[in-house]
């Protein structure tokens, strides 16, 4: 790809994005916000946990934006029995008595975890390494995991028993906790319809690996104001409770508040969601569009919280609306 400025990168950007939520879009209906936020996690090289109950298309969702985006896509089922593994790989003596390394189903561009929290500490903790490290340790030899690389973890909120929930160190490896809601009536209408047919649609190849490691790049090129950075970390820290700068909500509801990778997933996701509405800077504006999918995993309320019924969304719009 050859452009002839940033600006003219930018702009193919974001024409590319239009494209692609039409693509997506012939089989995935409605869900506007979550297929930014899954899509701006893809390009700030984040990851996303989604949130929502069984039957809400979370596979499909996921399965469509690999085959718009001309990815390879693997899906885990975690299960109480699932081994690390069993999600990495093994290794085996091959028939001249030789070790050899079978990779795992992480080896794929984009991974959904399905319910992440059902399996335990020591399962999760190996999909949690490759996230951050991009690479993976069996028997001494690393092996690196193919660019771009993206997890979607799904999680169900009505089904706790058996399951093992991740802490919160591990859910702060997460861009975006993205939940995921019941349709419209207007587009259960139209899934009925598409569903209920022979006629499923696919979507066309939008773009390829290398152009997304390509706009992966240029999104962290673009320029972000002072006052822009100023708030993301005031809003960050405005959320730990007893410190300079604590909001009163934060004092009174809170037992611990964001640390500063979410000032960082706040600058790098405004970048990225600005370039989506074609701007070529951040605002205050873009920050606090994806602020709250960024806070909401990250801040854990306290026992008064609870008896007042106070939940995380009412608290982080308390934080963007002083």
């Amino acid at each position: 790809m050859k452009y002839t400025s940033d600006v003219e990168a930018i702009d193919a950007f974001t024409e590319k994005y239009m494209i692609l939520r039409k693509e997506i879009g012939k089989v995935i209906v409605g869900q506007d916000e979550v297929l930014r936020n899954v899509i701006i996690s893809i390009f700030s090289r984040g990851h996303g946990l989604l949130v929502g109950v069984p039957g809400l298309a979370k596979t499909l969702m996921v399965n469509t934006i690999a085959q718009a985006l001309g990815l390879s896509y693997s899906r885990i089922q975690f299960t109480p029995d699932l081994m690390p593994s069993d999600i990495i790989g093994t290794e085996i003596l091959d028939q001249n008595r030789n070790f050899k390394f079978i990779k795992g189903p992480v080896f794929a561009n984009i991974i959904l975890a399905d319910e992440i929290n059902r399996t335990p500490p020591k399962t999760q903790s190996a999909l949690l390494e490759a996230m951050q490290e991009k690479g993976i340790t069996v028997a001494g030899q690393r092996h690196i995991l193919n660019e771009p690389f993206f997890v979607l973890a799904t999680q169900n909120p009505i089904e706790q028993e058996g399951t093992y929930p991740l802490p919160e160190a591990q859910l702060d490896r997460f861009m975006f906790n993205i939940w995921l809601d019941y349709p419209a009536f207007d587009e259960e209408i139209r899934v009925v319809k598409y569903t209920t047919t022979d006629e499923l649609k696919k979507p066309e190849i939008v773009l390829n690996a290398e152009e997304i490691l390509f706009y992966q790049k240029l999104i962290r090129k673009i320029p972000v104001p002072e006052n822009v950075y100023a708030y993301a970390v005031n809003l960050a820290a405005s959320t730990r409770p007893f410190t300079a700068k604590a909001h009163a909500w934060a004092d009174e509801y809170l037992t611990w508040g964001a640390g500063p990778r979410a000032s960082q997933y706040m600058i790098i996701g405004a970048k990225c969601h600005a370039v989506l509405q074609g701007k070529y800077s951040p605002d205050i504006e873009d920050v606090q569009a994806v602020a709250l999918p960024i806070l909401r995993h990250r801040i854990v309320r306290n026992y008064k919280a609870e008896a007042d019924g106070i939940g995380v969304q009412e608290i982080i719009s308390k934080f963007l609306n002083p």
